[in-house]
């Protein structure tokens, strides 16, 4: 058993990294051609120094871990469903099955490989794309002024004492420096009391922050304004930098446990999660679409064609990973716009495709 888990494993791993390596030179390609617009950006922390080709290749190469995320499961698709289908034109997997493998063996074989690449997959997503998506942000704020989550910035809701606070920070440096930062406080009626405006400021780790140029306008119960204006101000809050630059990254981007926290801070105070929620559960499920992938490639092995080439089948299994991919988005999506439960919207591509690749590898063994 140990041999014949060598071959089928060692030529699936050979054929899924020489697909990922295509598929990453691509995407890098189309990544690369993105950022020509950026060429030649003045930097705002280093005078004198521009927005060049090495920095564009940095930033590229700081997302490829992304990508070898993202493409993981469809070239663990393709490579298996090449490696299967050559072993069965070369008849190497008539001459296994008439050794000894038989269909319950043939499926651990393959799942232990999806495993494997599942807990692959897992390490990239949840440690080592973050990690690299976060300096290729960080490198292209030098260039942008900061960290920013569209035009209006990041929004956070806390809850203290008996009163609401709403917070909107701009961007974020690469120095961790907070640009303009707004908070609105209403009290429990929901009536807005005060409207706080600082250009910049600074999280600490002793859960506050320093806020600089502060502007207060409070507004009192016998309608009357008052206005206040500060040169600097510390400021007691539970969010930290870590929260804002979890706020500011794409969901996609995160680590699970970001994800976990981030999820609970906004269930927390009465913010709406579910996008959140559903890509935590994507997180989690994710890796595991491995597993379902080598057991979709598993019925190739079992088809007979002696002088039929390798490309018709690999073109089947790329339409399949494309349609996976697209039916995870597609679930995501529409789980989000229908408040659908986070871990359905997030386990039913896997669990259709689990419950097909199955049905498929029955009929083809038992009642063929």
């Amino acid at each position: 058993m140990l041999i014949v888990r060598r071959l089928v494993h060692g030529e699936a791993i050979q054929a899924t990294l020489g697909v990922l390596l295509g598929f990453l030179a691509l995407f890098a390609f189309f990544d690369l051609v993105e950022e020509l617009g950026e060429l030649g950006t003045p930097s705002l922390t280093q005078p004198g120094q521009r927005y060049g080709w090495p920095q564009a290749l940095l930033t590229v190469g700081w997302l490829l871990p992304s990508r070898a995320y993202e493409l993981l499961p469809i070239a663990v698709l393709i490579g298996t469903v090449w490696a299967l289908t050559r072993l069965a034109r070369d008849s190497e997997f008539v001459i296994l099955r008439t050794s000894g493998l038989g269909p319950g063996l043939a499926l651990r074989l393959v799942i232990g490989l999806g495993l494997g690449f599942a807990l692959l997959t897992f390490v990239i997503g949840d440690y080592v794309a973050p990690a690299a998506a976060r300096q290729a942000q960080l490198l292209k704020a030098q260039y942008r002024g900061g960290i920013s989550a569209g035009a209006t910035g990041a929004w956070l809701r806390e809850r203290q004492d008996d009163s609401v606070r709403i917070v909107n920070v701009q961007g974020l440096t690469p120095q961790g420096e907070l640009r303009h930062v707004r908070v609105y406080r209403f009290d429990a009626e929901g009536r807005l009391r005060e409207i706080m405006e600082a250009e910049r400021g600074q999280a600490l780790p002793s859960r506050t922050w320093t806020l600089q140029q502060v502007r207060i306008e409070r507004y009192l119960p016998d309608g009357a304004m008052q206005l206040d204006a500060l040169a600097s101000l510390t400021w007691p809050t539970e969010l930290t930098t870590e929260m804002l630059q979890v706020a500011l990254l794409k969901p996609e981007r995160m680590g699970t446990l970001d994800l976990f926290r981030y999820v609970r801070h906004l269930e927390r105070n009465d913010q709406n999660a579910q996008r959140y929620a559903i890509e935590f559960w994507r997180k989690l499920f994710y890796p595991l679409g491995c597993v379902v992938m080598v057991v979709l490639a598993l019925p190739f092995a079992y088809l007979h064609f002696r002088q039929r080439a390798l490309s018709a089948q690999v073109f089947v299994g790329v339409m399949m990973g494309i349609s996976y991919a697209l039916l995870n988005g597609l679930f995501g999506h529409i789980g989000n716009l229908l408040g659908w439960a986070p871990w359905l919207a997030a386990g039913a591509p896997a669990a259709l495709y689990l419950g097909l690749s199955l049905a498929a590898f029955a009929w083809l063994v038992l009642r063929r």
